[in-house]
């Protein structure tokens, strides 16, 4: 299917579906060694693909029970007692979100929540990017929290704001993608612009125990692709692949955008990840299909690799940086990781290259057991690899010198083997393939095209590799979203399934527990899906009831207990699931491994992000994302798009004069105490 197509084709019911089905179609050039065939080489494609593993696969995985349907919701969870302590919430969609009993989910930030001490009130009917500069971004993602006393009542909160809804942004606009972006005027794109990036916001803990927002904290600030200047750092910095009219030393960049999952540094700052920078760059030539005409360009084969330019916004035909044929150097400037000191709020952000250009999910963070710096990051795209950045240098108390450790240092791709070893591939130029003869000239070159270094190394292609939380122990797990344009033959011993989508987790074990080891070995945590079908392939422990299982693993997060907690993104295709996205508490040690425990779910048309829990695990962070937009035609009645004007839900207001917002949510245990304890 062309991109007309799939903006016109009757399953997408708004531009950010359609987008998604856009990238369904994979740009990597090399599918012979998929994860799907790793695992399948490793477990046994039959036995994989039919939910069927044989005794030892199955007890290498869940221990001796073998595998049966899902347990009754009423049950009693036999034999050992499960490591979360709560009692399950039912699973369900609806127009809200639900806690498991015997805890509060509150607002705590909206779309349009003025954070700083001058900004005016929200005012839907009447949006301006000056007015959005000063408030709340949308579709929060990421979310971070940095204390700001010993006693943790204080703190800032860091949140990633990825991409704008305009069919339920904008009263009276509808979708601009079947439009040819007819309505979209500069002052509307100007506003989706200032949504985008991230907010830092002052939080504080009360007397009560409600947290709420300081409006004026002094270190309050927006962060955005239309007025935030950025540097850019490590060895890309100032190469001439990074120059442009506006920018021509390379060294400074305005803004950041896509900005889906994160990280936090030991020292304290914020790393924001750029992911789908590809649908915000546009071209006026197009073919006779109306596909972007790349013939023109310098960089053809690189930009068709990132899927430049996917024109899912119109940005670029108001300012020419986002043009491709006015500056075609500036999409090299985005796919990074941004660092941000949340201190200081005049300090300004860097993009740090040296940890690789491409659709990053997450920059989760570890020691290793020298002191220097880890960073796991996934290439949220189907068909892409899992990558990781090793620091030169240790981590130490000077924050300022701290922040090098992120431009000193190497990247390496993964390799997954079908016996159950991973081998970490290092992306630098001169290695293997990476010569100049082979399109590499410099150091630069690697990283701004990771993607073509690692196809060279061999590394694995994976099922959208998305957020990888690492435990200190050398132990890191990788979620795996789905990608169901994996065929037959494209399986391996890490990405099982064809067709997959439900998604599965990996878990990583690092050569002697140390996240520095360029070796380890690998298993399959679960494989995501409703057990009680067969055909489904699903693989969970067997103590999990209906309520447990999930499909799509997006984020996730290791809490102070040591405990994995995943959410969910499952985007227009809930209706396989007949769930809401969620959050659950998933087992990963003991005869329980594989069970999982519903504990949190959105309401409809919504992806759960975070989750980020304070330092002693007594609130929970969730980011509720896009609420009444996924899939709503599959809403049982309701059944048609969601608009502006007519939302499958008015979450979290429920006013009739305001369209669902994107929230924060704030869990905490009813009488205090610790989560899940």
């Amino acid at each position: 299917m062309n991109r007309r197509q799939i903006i016109n084709a009757a399953q997408t019911g708004n531009k950010a579906e359609a987008f998604e089905a856009a990238d369904d179609f994979p740009t990597n050039p090399d599918l012979h060694r998929t994860i799907g065939d790793v695992i399948a080489a490793r477990y046994g494609r039959r036995e994989v693909l039919t939910g069927l593993l044989g005794t030892s696969a199955t007890a290498a995985l869940f221990g001796a029970p073998a595998l049966a349907a899902p347990r009754p919701a009423n049950a009693a969870v036999s034999g050992s007692q499960s490591r979360y302590a709560f009692d399950e919430l039912a699973w369900g969609i609806d127009e809200t979100h639900h806690v498991a009993a015997g805890y509060d989910a509150n607002i705590l930030l909206r779309w349009g929540d003025p954070i700083t001490a001058d900004a005016p009130e929200f005012d839907v009917m009447n949006q301006s990017a000056e007015a959005q500069l000063q408030q709340f971004g949308y579709n929060n993602d990421y979310v971070g929290f940095l204390p700001l006393n010993a006693e943790g009542t204080r703190g800032l909160l860091c949140v990633n704001h990825e991409y704008t809804n305009e069919e339920v942004m904008f009263p009276g606009l509808g979708r601009q993608d079947k439009a040819e972006f007819t309505g979209m005027t500069r002052e509307l794109a100007e506003i989706e612009m200032a949504a985008h990036g991230g907010s830092v916001v002052e939080i504080t803990r009360g007397a009560d125990g409600k947290w709420m927002a300081v409006r004026d904290g002094a270190m309050n600030r927006r962060i955005s692709p239309l007025n935030t200047v950025m540097a850019i750092g490590g060895p890309a910095a100032g190469h001439p692949r990074m120059q442009t009219g506006a920018d021509p030393t390379g060294r400074e960049v305005i803004g950041t955008l896509n900005n889906c999952a994160g990280g936090m540094t030991p020292w304290g700052t914020w790393l924001m990840a750029e992911e789908n920078f590809h649908g915000y760059f546009w071209t006026d030539n197009l073919d006779t299909e109306g596909e972007p005409d790349l013939s023109a360009q310098p960089e053809a084969a690189q930009m068709a690799r990132y899927n430049v330019p996917a024109m899912w916004y119109a940005w670029g035909k108001y300012h020419d940086r986002f043009d491709i044929d006015r500056e075609p150097n500036e999409v090299n400037r985005f796919g990074w990781v941004v660092e941000v000191d949340p201190l200081d709020p005049l300090s300004k952000p860097v993009k740090h290259t040296a940890l690789g250009r491409f659709a990053h999910e997450g920059a989760e963070t570890v020691l290793c057991a020298e002191g220097r710096l880890v960073i796991y990051m996934g290439d949220d795209t189907r068909f892409e690899y899992l990558y990781k950045y090793i620091s030169e240098g240790v981590v130490s108390e000077d924050r300022a010198a701290n922040s090098h450790l992120l431009s000193q240092g190497t990247l390496y791709a993964a390799r997954f083997d079908p016996d159950g070893t991973l081998h970490w591939l290092p992306l630098v130029q001169g290695h293997g393939p990476l010569t100049a003869e082979n399109g590499f000239a410099s150091q630069a070159d690697v990283l701004i095209d990771a993607r073509l270094a690692a196809d060279a190394l061999g590394a694995t292609p994976m099922d959208r590799p998305e957020d990888v939380s690492p435990c200190g122990n050398g132990t890191a797990f990788v979620m795996l979203t789905n990608n169901s344009k994996r065929e037959s033959g494209q399986t391996d011993a890490a990405n099982p399934r064809p067709e997959s989508d439900f998604g599965h987790i990996i878990e990583i074990m690092e050569d002697g527990g140390d996240h520095a080891a360029t070796r380890g070995s690998w298993s399959i945590l679960v494989q995501c899906g409703n057990p009680a079908i067969a055909a489904v392939g699903a693989q969970w422990n067997p103590e999990t009831s209906e309520n447990g299982w999930f499909g799509s693993p997006d984020n996730c997060a290791i809490d102070a207990e040591g405990r994995l907690w995943v959410a969910t993104d499952q985007g227009r295709k809930w209706d396989k699931t007949g769930k809401s996205d969620g959050l659950y508490g998933l087992e990963t040690e003991g005869s329980l491994r594989g069970h999982s425990k519903l504990f949190f779910r959105c309401p409809v048309g919504a992806e759960l992000c975070g989750p980020y829990f304070t330092p002693d695990t007594e609130t929970l962070f969730l980011a509720v994302q896009h609420p009444g937009t996924d899939g709503t035609r599959s809403l049982k009645g309701f059944e048609r798009e969601s608009t502006f004007e007519d939302p499958a839900t008015r979450w979290p207001d429920f006013d009739p004069a305001m369209p669902p917002r994107p929230s924060v949510v704030v869990v905490t245990k009813k009488g205090g105490g610790r989560i899940a304890v």
